[in-house]
């Protein structure tokens, strides 16, 4: 088996190689300084390859691991409640076990009654799953890791601010932007003047995702077992597709009817000038960062964003001197970074073409992601599936995305149209 560690150990070697060229090198950096640095770089690549590689299988390997550390929080969820609310908690989830595998015709009628009543959690709230209609609301702990797992999926839930909400009322949210405000001086026995900072609001409301419909065949139902969790596989199945589209309605959603984007919300910081349809200068770069006001530069949450091939040809930038914009960071703990700044990969981002919004540069946590923890699942059993052997499921979310400031803290580099 790969060894992940040692791999890392070799980056983190190469990096400090890289890194004590270019700080020797500071006023003398060589053609040949370059060509040793470039060389490094492409080593790098490849033990980042080797990496993904290695860690992608260590998470097949690992699926069973994980599940258990998920049983393990689901039970901690269970222990805050009551002992009256954990019974019923419980025997919810056990009969939403048993619909998962038996489906309704294998339920009985207090389970049934159980889940059409909904959650005991979400009692006082009015929540009630759709049973007539097939879905029921998922138990609290399934739900919660479901959108848990909706993290290692796309860009934007790894830099905006999530929130959960029980329901899904829409909410308003104030905002303010005070990088105009400044005091003032005053002179002595003189009366301080008045200067209200401008307030807004901007509602947040609960769009619906699903997953679309993923079928399971009947021998995994059947064979329930030792080392086979149903839940589990269904969770992370109906996450990974739930978690892609709100990336791309979250990235790059126009706001009518759905939600508003970061690209869309974002203020334009600069536009490359003719013959610039497939590139960006370094200078258009400097101008986009200046685009924003410094206190959103100064933000934890403040870095970069693009699409995986537009690094690749940041990566090949260089300054006045010649030197490489992008740094590989030391150790995992420290980042790679792009003219001194973080920057996250979001594959959903627009690849430089002509016109195309292609890189942000902002303060990227004043985005929020609103989650409804009300998960609903659908079990589908009918001839459709079983004449090929499967039953199909389906799983509803709801939540929303927008830019939650007043002011412009994340703008955009836009190519030429031509």
């Amino acid at each position: 088996m790969i060894n992940i560690k040692a791999l890392r150990d070799q980056r983190a070697a190469k990096a400090t190689e890289a890194r004590n060229l270019l700080d020797t090198n500071t006023t003398t950096y060589t053609a040949a300084i370059g060509v040793q640095v470039d060389a490094i770089y492409e080593e790098i690549d490849r033990i980042d390859e080797q990496i993904v590689r290695a860690e992608r299988q260590a998470k097949i390997d690992g699926d069973a691991a994980a599940d258990e550390g998920n049983q393990e929080r689901q039970q901690q969820a269970l222990n805050v409640l009551s002992p009256d609310e954990r019974a019923k908690a419980v025997a919810y989830n056990a009969a939403f076990r048993n619909f998962l595998v038996r489906g309704e015709r294998g339920l009985t009628n207090d389970e049934i009654t159980l889940l059409v009543a909904g959650r005991p959690q979400n009692a006082q709230s009015g929540q009630q799953s759709n049973g007539a209609a097939g879905g029921y609301l998922v138990p609290t702990g399934w739900g919660g890791e479901l959108l848990e797992a909706l993290k290692a999926f796309g860009g934007m839930r790894s830099v905006a601010t999530v929130v959960q909400t029980a329901g899904g009322n829409s909410l308003p949210w104030p905002t303010v932007d005070e990088t105009g405000q400044e005091g003032e001086l005053v002179a002595e026995n003189q009366p301080a003047s008045a200067q209200d900072a401008s307030f807004g609001t901007i509602d947040i409301g609960a769009f619906k995702f699903s997953s679309k419909i993923f079928t399971i065949p009947f021998e995994l139902l059947q064979d329930q077992g030792p080392g086979i969790d149903i839940e589990a596989f269904i969770r992370r199945a109906a996450a990974t597709r739930i978690a892609r589209v709100q990336n791309r309605y979250y990235t790059v959603g126009t706001g009518t009817n759905q939600p508003r984007g970061i690209v869309t919300a974002a203020v334009a910081g600069k536009v490359g000038v003719a013959g610039q349809t497939a590139t960006v200068l370094t200078d258009d770069l400097v101008d986009l960062e200046h685009s924003v006001d410094p206190a959103y530069r100064a933000m934890p949450g403040v870095g970069w964003m693009f699409h995986d091939n537009t690094l690749r040809v940041l990566k090949k930038m260089k300054d006045s001197q010649n030197r490489p914009l992008w740094m590989p960071g030391y150790t995992t703990k420290e980042p790679d970074t792009f003219n001194g700044y973080k920057y996250t990969i979001n594959q959903q981002m627009p690849t430089m073409a002509a016109n195309a919004k292609s890189i942000l540069f902002g303060d990227m946590s004043q985005y929020m992601i609103r989650d409804v923890m009300a998960v609903t699942l659908f079990r589908f059993d009918d001839s459709t599936y079983t004449s090929r052997g499967q039953v199909g499921f389906l799983a509803w979310a709801r939540g929303d995305g927008d830019l939650m400031s007043a002011g412009q803290p994340v703008a955009y580099y836009q190519n030429s149209a031509s």
